[in-house]
């Protein structure tokens, strides 16, 4: 038996709502949905209520059929605190930086009763953390990491509501329990196969959090002067995310940086046991293909092996062949779909009327800086991820500095993070003498 007879959902952006769907179709379960109190949850919880709890989800494109659907919530949940009853499994569907901080109010009645939690989008080292944390009121709870959301998926009609579509779906996602030999893993087996989604299967779960591309790429692409100036700067100059210099971030230093974090990051996985990452073979398998006209296969297969040069003009070489989509179809013209046009996105005023901070780089900011406390803990040099950081938090001082007069979030702070890392490298320290033991 699985641990999906009630499940309960935290968050209220649009990946909850496609989550519930797919979870209601393919297991019949019982579900419910609980989001903190905020004037952006606002408008989500009103259209729930004057839909009787109705939810729809929309595809863009007919080949992703299996994610649409329409269903109805069980229960909601306005605040956290709120939050009654025995659930089997909890969804955690917030920003990985606010894991602890949402469970935290949570009531301690249904934290003791909580089978199963699963973490959608998590970094390296979310397992832990939350293992560390639930095991202050159940030691059994078994904690499953994704390697990543399964999809693209947004408001339908721009704004939280009821209403979701999907835009883009992995074939793809890895999977990792802190359980072994897990019936809830089986089961989630079975309902991706029906999603059409492969669902591979970890050792454990960081290795399965090593699985996500944006620990490799976000922080070169956004935590480098050009970036942050197209971030933080001049509000009418566009720039784009995967363009080459001068239109994006994209240079030869770039990729330099990129290639020595990957290097940084493989030696610190090297120091827990976790299987090395093939970064180009990650990026073109797993991630964005290119034609083999580009890069062949013998390339990608042998990457780990070349030297540091040679690496780094097939990363450059991976990058501008994805300048356009080069497998669209071309225009009357001969153009082809302009695929990195992605607009870097810039500082914004948020629904409380603050400065706010995208969230890339402000998601990843969190990540970095987990990676680099979990690196000295374990005496792994990262000279890299530590000028990422550096870059980043010179940044947001100085728009503090230049906006005194003016409303800022708490995105602004620099922060240590320390707790979070104290209870990662807890549970890292006591697998370790586990490993050592056996």
């Amino acid at each position: 038996m699985s641990d999906f007879n009630r499940v309960l959902i935290l968050g209220t952006g649009p990946t909850s709502i496609q989550l519930a769907v797919n979870f209601k179709k393919h297991t019949g379960c019982y579900i419910a949905i609980a989001g903190r109190e905020s004037v952006r949850s606002e408008s989500f919880f009103s259209a729930l209520e004057q839909n009787n709890r109705q939810i729809h989800a929309s595809i863009q494109n007919e080949k992703h059929r299996t994610m649409r659907g329409d269903d109805s919530l069980d229960q909601i949940f306005e605040g956290y605190e709120t939050i009654l009853g025995e659930w089997d499994t909890i969804i955690l569907s917030v920003t990985t930086d606010a894991y602890i901080e949402v469970i935290k109010q949570i009531n301690d009645k249904v934290l003791k009763k909580v089978k199963c939690i699963i973490l959608v989008s998590p970094t390296f080292g979310s397992n832990n953390l939350i293992k560390n944390y639930i095991s202050n009121y159940n030691s059994n709870t078994e904690i499953i990491s994704f390697s990543t959301y399964y999809g693209d998926t947004r408001w339908a009609d721009e704004k939280p509501s009821n209403r979701i579509i999907t835009t883009a779906v992995k074939k793809k996602v890895y999977l990792g329990s802190s359980h072994q030999a897990s019936k809830n893993m089986e089961r989630l087996y079975d309902v991706f196969e029906q999603l059409g989604i492969v669902l591979k299967m970890m050792d454990t779960p960081l290795e399965a959090e090593t699985r996500n591309i944006s620990l490799y790429v976000h922080p070169p692409l956004f935590m480098n002067e050009f970036s942050l100036n197209a971030i933080f700067g001049n509000l009418n100059d566009k720039k784009y995310v995967y363009k080459v210099y001068p239109e994006g971030p994209v240079t030869q230093y770039l990729i330099r940086d990129m290639l020595s974090q990957w290097k940084e990051l493989m030696m610190l996985l090297e120091k827990i046991n976790i299987k090395s990452i093939n970064l180009l073979k990650f990026m073109t398998d797993d991630n964005y293909p290119v034609r083999l006209e580009s890069l062949s296969r013998r390339d990608i297969e042998s990457f780990v092996d070349l030297k540091t040069i040679h690496q780094e003009y097939l990363l450059y070489i991976r990058y501008t062949s994805l300048l356009v989509d080069p497998f669209s179809k071309p225009d009357e013209d001969g153009r082809y779909f302009d695929f990195s046009a992605v607009p870097i996105k810039k500082m914004f005023i948020n629904r409380e009327g603050k400065w706010d901070i995208p969230r890339m780089p402000k998601e990843d900011y969190y990540r970095i800086k987990i990676i680099q406390g979990i690196a000295k803990y374990l005496n792994s040099d990262c000279p890299v991820i530590d000028k990422f950081i550096q870059a980043y938090e010179s940044k947001i001082q100085e728009v503090v500095q230049s906006h005194e007069t003016e409303l800022l979030s708490d995105a602004f702070s620099i922060q240590s993070f320390e707790d979070d890392i104290n209870m990662i490298c807890s549970e890292i320290e006591k697998s370790v003498k586990a490993q050592q033991k056996n």
